[in-house]
């Protein structure tokens, strides 16, 4: 006989079940896979796309480096003089020194105009006189004004200043007593007179040329300094000149005329050998790195993040055919491996101190050409050039780096849309169990709605029975 409790048993086996719960464990149990292996392909290649963009970027460093430290160290040792009492020389920052040695004759140095007052006053607070005194020069009349507020030579002193002339005033004091100094620039062409208007005669001491007997005597007169350079004359406004000798700064100190002054760079062994070992270290450090990067896994371990690219091993061959590559097309010393620079197994650098010690007392001027040529050229890039050529070929348009880049960013973005179909796909999987599982707890509601009809029939048959 059919029971009550036979058939809710039968009924509430489909019941108890928390439907929401277990759309989430389905969808998460169908989701996480797929999404797991998206994610970790994203993370690998993320890693590929930052690596390369240090590797890019250390490049640019090492470039810019080698440039400044080239171009910064001059490999033309020290400058030297053969006469430190007439001529001083220096390296000019940022440019390179040609035309050395150099011959150099200082016929006259050049001079600022200057002049002295003739009267003498008893101190800086004497008065002047007021009125006014005109200052002329190459660039114009500027005007200085005395009255009764700076009536004083001290007051004198300040007003000339403040036009801002170019002449400048000062004031010395001897047992005599205080005297007004006047200095122009130094130059031919920055001469100066002064004159005076408004009426007062004492004012009149300080014109120049002097008016009508009274006015400032003359101390030196404004000239250009005179030189010869390798046979050739040059005036210039400035006993410093910066335009005889490229990348050499001149500073005249005495004149000499006819008299010879060789200026040349001496030696620069110490400055050439510092150089290559730095260029060496620097190397090396760039080359450890990309070796580290491109490490295959061995015994299980992962590698390097750029395994296998080859946009990575592109760039280290081609940084290696820089030990071998031509950087002048004259003299006994042309590459790096000339002068003991040696690749290792690695892909690093070694310097042979011996073999450069050697080519160095032979040739040191020569190697010091080599590795900055004054002026770059196709036949003679120097090693600054020839990385750069390097580097940009990486990094051209149609450069294996470049290449890669844009396409590990082109699966960046194709594994961003996998993991938006990822989701999509799963959003539909959810709408669909929870279609599903609104069906099911209608068809039991239909059922425990059963349910109870059948119970009450049940009881009904069961009382008549026991009657």
């Amino acid at each position: 006989m059919v029971t009550n409790s036979g058939i809710s048993n039968v009924i509430t086996g489909f019941t108890g079940v928390n439907s929401a719960q277990l759309v989430n464990d389905l969808v998460t149990a169908q989701l996480e896979p797929k999404q797991s292996d998206v994610r970790e392909r994203q993370n690998l290649n993320q890693a590929r796309i930052s690596a390369l963009a240090s590797a890019s970027s250390a490049l640019e460093t090492f470039s810019k480096a080698l440039s400044e430290v080239l171009n910064g160290r001059q490999l033309t040792g020290n400058l030297v003089s053969t006469r430190g009492d007439l001529v001083a020389a220096s390296f000019i920052p940022g440019q390179k020194p040609q035309g050395l040695p150099a011959t150099v004759q200082v016929s006259q140095l050049a001079a600022a105009q200057s002049m002295v007052s003739a009267s003498s006053y008893a101190s800086t607070s004497s008065a002047v006189g007021e009125g006014s005194l005109t200052i002329t020069t190459s660039a114009g009349n500027f005007n200085v004004t005395i009255d009764s507020t700076n009536n004083s030579l001290g007051g004198l002193r300040d007003a000339i200043n403040a036009t801002n002339s170019g002449v400048t005033a000062s004031i010395v004091t001897d047992n005599s007593g205080s005297r007004l100094v006047l200095r122009g620039k130094e130059g031919a062409a920055n001469s100066f007179t002064v004159t005076g208007s408004g009426g007062s005669a004492a004012l009149d001491a300080f014109a120049f040329p002097p008016a009508g007997g009274a006015g400032m005597t003359s101390v030196t007169t404004a000239r250009d300094s005179i030189i010869n350079v390798n046979g050739i004359e040059l005036t210039n406004a400035s006993n410093q000149i910066d335009t005889a000798v490229p990348g050499v700064r001149i500073n005249l100190l005495a004149a000499a005329p006819g008299t010879n002054v060789v200026i040349s760079g001496d030696q620069p062994t110490s400055s050439v050998k510092d150089i290559v070992n730095e260029f060496v270290k620097a190397y090396n450090d760039l080359r450890g790195a990309l070796n580290s990067a491109t490490a295959p896994g061995l015994d299980g371990a992962s590698g390097g993040p750029l395994a296998g690219e080859r946009a990575a091993r592109d760039m280290m061959r081609s940084m290696a055919s820089l030990t071998t590559k031509q950087l002048t097309d004259t003299g006994t010393y042309r590459s790096l491996a000339d002068i003991g620079v040696k690749t290792n197994r690695d892909g690093t650098l070694t310097l042979d101190s011996v073999k450069f010690d050697r080519a160095l007392a032979a040739d040191p001027e020569g190697i010091a050409r080599m590795l900055e040529p004054a002026t770059p050229t196709a036949g003679n890039p120097g090693l600054a050039k020839a990385f750069e050529d390097v580097k940009t070929a990486i990094k051209a348009p149609n450069g294996s780096l470049t290449g890669a880049q844009n396409r590990l960013n082109k699966i960046a973005a194709d594994l961003t849309k996998m993991m938006e179909r990822v989701e999509e796909d799963s959003d539909k999987y959810r709408e669909q169990l929870e279609k599903t599982f609104a069906a099911m707890d209608r068809q039991l509601t239909v059922l425990r709605s059963t349910q109870s009809y059948i119970e009450q029939q049940v009881s009904v048959w069961t009382n008549s029975g026991d009657n």
